[in-house]
């Protein structure tokens, strides 16, 4: 006798059944009901840079278009060693201490199969990046949130005394995204200095991501952990050429690391994608190569740092006063000036209402501390300057409170 097909749930694994559909899902789709200027989903809406594009052209009409080696394109692993030992201090081997990824989500992901196994605890720092719970989730790992709380300079702290009691024997993993998404915190040496000494205590893997690091302001350094004494053993570096080179449909990442992680992450990565789209790899490898000689890192910065300030004369004038970034391309402001529940009503009747879309932060929280993003709302400014002006012009219209 055939067994009756049931319902959807009878046949979804319990480790996704409480998987809901993306913050991202829902806020587009009400910009595009109500036709809002989109600051909601962090992804430039303007070219990548001609030097980029062209480099892929090139890698596909020269024929590049097989796989290639499953750790990564011979030309962009060397061009990545060469960066990374001038950003770490460090010679790094191409062959054995670099793993390519489709993107760095790819990377998060596969380093959660390839360390975690069921029960053990991974610390995150909230607002996190929403895949972070799901990744840790999907590996059997249980998530131990540390809240970020604002300060009266605009800044974002940790309660040290919350993150030591965060360890436990079970402790794993310690996720470490800066510059910070979405808060735009660059964490400082004295907060790295502290979190390397307790995972070094307690046995503790890092997994810094950092995609953003070519995105600090003001005179901010980019700090990284994996160059601290002791750390380098024990620290994954992620990095992604989407955000730098403005190419997130590319999906090039990239893990960086001692050769004994990156052989566990290559031990998982072969079965779940196996390699990335080689004339892309072609295309960032010419573009790491080239981008420090003609001064893009220093430009690219310095015209977010100018999107930043835009934006964030906008939302002030308008009564939202913004948390300035100290990196990253996006802006946290204060709503708490408007009578609204929570930020997810206030995100929503901003973008039905005025028109400009915005994320709730609360969705970046664990529930016991969603409260935290009451007033809050996020605004991404990689946007064209006519986009964020068309979103000033809409602010502007926000009655004053």
């Amino acid at each position: 006798m055939t067994a009756p097909f049931s319902t959807v749930n009878d046949y979804t694994a319990a480790r996704v059944r409480g998987f809901e559909a993306s913050i991202f899902a829902e806020f587009t789709a009400l910009a595009l009901q109500h036709q809002a200027v989109n600051l909601g989903q962090g992804f430039p809406n303007f070219p990548a840079p001609d030097f980029v594009l062209e480099a892929a052209r090139r890698a596909v009409a020269e024929h590049h278009n097989q796989y290639t080696r499953y750790a990564g394109h011979l030309p962009l692993v060397e061009a990545l060693a060469a960066q990374a030992a001038q950003d770490l201090g460090r010679s790094i081997d191409p062959l054995t201490e670099i793993q390519i990824t489709a993107g760095a989500t790819a990377s998060l992901y596969t380093a959660c199969q390839a360390f975690l196994d069921p029960g053990d605890e991974v610390i995150l720092f909230e607002p996190f990046y929403d895949a972070y719970p799901a990744d840790v989730t999907m590996a059997g790992g249980a998530p131990r949130y540390v809240p970020l709380h604002p300060q009266a300079d605009g800044g974002w702290a940790y309660d040290p005394q919350a993150l030591r009691a965060a360890f436990s024997p079970r402790t794993k993993l310690l996720l470490l995204n800066t510059p910070h998404n979405p808060t735009g915190k660059v964490f400082s040496a004295a907060e790295l200095a502290e979190i390397a000494a307790l995972c070094q205590q307690q046995d503790v893997i890092v997994l810094a991501d950092e995609v953003y690091e070519r995105m600090t302001f003001d005179g901010q350094p980019m700090q990284r952990i994996a160059a601290l004494p002791g750390m380098w053993d024990r620290t994954i570096s992620i990095g992604s050429a989407g955000k730098t080179f403005s190419v997130t449909g590319w999906k090039v990442g990239w893990s960086i690391g001692p050769a004994p992680l990156i052989a566990a992450l290559r031990a998982a990565y072969q079965w779940i994608t196996f390699c990335v789209a080689t004339p892309l790899q072609a295309g960032v490898a010419a573009a790491v190569a080239l981008a420090p000689a003609i001064g893009y890192y220093e430009e690219m910065a310095t015209m977010y740092r100018r999107k930043r300030d835009r934006l964030g004369a906008a939302l002030a004038a308008a009564g939202l006063r913004p948390l300035t970034p100290a990196g990253a391309y996006f802006i946290i402001a204060d709503t708490s000036a408007f009578a609204f529940p929570d930020d997810f009503a206030f995100c929503r009747w901003l973008t039905s209402e005025i028109g400009v879309a915005a994320i709730p932060p609360g969705a970046f929280y664990s529930e016991p501390h969603r409260h935290l993003a009451r007033h809050l709302a996020r605004f991404c400014f990689c946007k064209t300057d006519e986009t964020l002006d068309a979103a000033a012009r809409r602010l502007a219209a926000i009655p004053k409170p």
